[in-house]
């Protein structure tokens, strides 16, 4: 499985914002589900498939997160660029 990951510790007033070169699934998981991601079992996260961009995801809490960019088993690639920005208001 090709992906791109990114590990980013998350406060309370950041949002990821997320720039992709073509559509692609963004999801941002917490440890024990990007574990399950990457051995094929069952996970949850925040995200989906990014037809807009850029995309912006914030975590439900702080701490350590995942972002996982794929192409959902399409061939080709992607490219990011990821960065953190703070919440407005």
């Amino acid at each position: 499985m090709n992906f791109l990951h990114y590990e980013l510790n998350l406060g309370v007033n950041e949002i990821v914002e997320i720039t992709l070169d073509v559509q692609a699934n963004v999801r941002l998981l917490d440890e024990l589900n990007f574990l399950n991601y990457r051995n094929g079992r069952h996970y949850t996260y925040y995200g989906g498939l990014a037809r807009v961009r850029p995309v912006h995801l914030a975590a439900p809490y702080p701490g350590r997160w995942h972002l996982v960019i794929d192409l959902g088993g399409y061939p080709g690639t992607v490219q990011a660029s990821v960065r953190i920005v703070l919440r407005q208001g």
